[in-house]
């Protein structure tokens, strides 16, 4: 797996900027979902052609272009092409490695973010969108079909709330939103995890393989860290915009954004330090459990040390020890035998060793 992606990087060294180049592993037919609206019409439709969109970009109404399928490089150029998208953001959109950023431009504004989702197997997955802003259109570009837009879309073609009587930066405002809501989903998917564990190694409960799980959940929390807190610098940076396709009045829903941003890295952060939590605690729960096999064998050892001892007096080779000629001396032995035995399980109980 880490071959596959040093391949990927190396396929860009030495690239002239600008060259379009996937560094994703889905391949998927290019596939455009498009919906040109205004408070009075509505148009939904599927293309299988980016020349069937160019003509959106003179319109008055607000245009969504929704692209599925990063390994089209053509076809996504053609699409830079027609909406004059400079070729160094073209570049960035199909580098699926990039982080998550802002760039502006004077004809539209860039946001490169990260869907995160659990796949059928339950393993964290991240997916790189790109959001382009320009005067009256967004064009969304990501890897494959399936997003976390279906609210958005409900609400477009059943003219719910404010999207469809509000201009392009309000849908920009929209979809960011949408992403950043589910980071909630993945957020409780993690605490639960986390909370699952804490009561295993909290109730003792023996479980295979329980250091890899807490290992994988660490490397999985990095993850959303490294995709989510960049958030936060990108919600600031179109807050502060002069960009002429942010209206004054969207800044106010970006401020919540924003708002959520920081619960969730707040919440990251604290699930990031019950993860160590975890670690040193199932570390403590291993090394008592050591203890106390310890300490039960340190007790058997400790019995058999004084009766070890008379058994080595009594099974030397000498004529002379007085107490072997005695009728009785084999059944009084064994009597002072159970009796220090007794005694010691006795003294160590009252001590509570045992």
């Amino acid at each position: 797996m880490n071959k596959n992606k040093r391949k990927k990087h190396h396929k860009k060294i030495g690239q002239i900027p600008g060259t379009l180049i996937y560094t994703g592993d889905k391949t998927n037919k290019l596939s455009i979902e498009c919906f040109d609206y205004n408070s009075n019409q509505l148009e939904d439709k599927q293309c299988n052609k980016v020349e069937d969109v160019f003509h959106y970009k003179a319109t008055e109404t607000i245009t969504w272009i929704n692209i599925n399928g990063l390994n089209n490089t053509d076809e996504i150029y053609k699409l830079g092409q027609a909406f004059n998208i400079h070729t160094l953001s073209l570049e960035d959109i199909v580098n699926i490695s990039q982080r998550p950023k802002i760039d502006e431009y004077n004809d539209y504004l860039l946001v490169i973010l990260k869907m995160l989702y659990y796949d059928n197997n339950n393993v964290l997955k991240s997916e790189q969108i790109s959001l382009i802003l320009s005067q009256n259109f967004v064009i969304t570009l990501q890897e494959a079909e399936g997003d976390v837009f279906d609210s958005i879309r409900d609400r477009i073609r059943l003219a719910k709330g404010k999207i469809r009587n509000s201009g392009s930066d309000y849908l920009l405002y929209a979809l960011i939103d949408a992403i950043t809501d589910h980071y909630y989903y993945i957020i409780e998917k993690i605490t639960d995890k986390v909370e699952n564990l804490e009561d295993l190694i909290f109730n003792q409960k023996e479980q295979k393989n329980l250091s890899q799980d807490i290992h994988q959940l660490k490397k999985e929390i990095l993850k959303i860290r490294r995709t989510i807190f960049p958030l936060r610098e990108i919600i600031n940076k179109i807050e502060k915009s002069e960009s002429p396709y942010i209206n004054p009045k969207t800044i106010h829903y970006i401020r919540d954004v924003y708002d959520h941003s920081l619960q969730i890295s707040e919440s990251i952060e604290l699930n990031r330090e019950m993860i160590f939590g975890l670690m040193d605690m199932h570390m403590t729960t291993i090394s008592n459990k050591m203890n106390e096999v310890m300490k039960v064998l340190t007790i058997i050892a400790t019995i058999f040390i004084p009766l070890t001892f008379i058994a080595g007096i009594y099974g030397m080779n000498f004529d002379n020890i007085p107490e072997l000629h005695y009728k009785y001396s084999y059944f009084m032995l064994l009597g002072i035998m159970a009796l220090l035995f007794i005694g010691m399980l006795y003294y160590f109980k009252r001590k509570k060793w045992l």
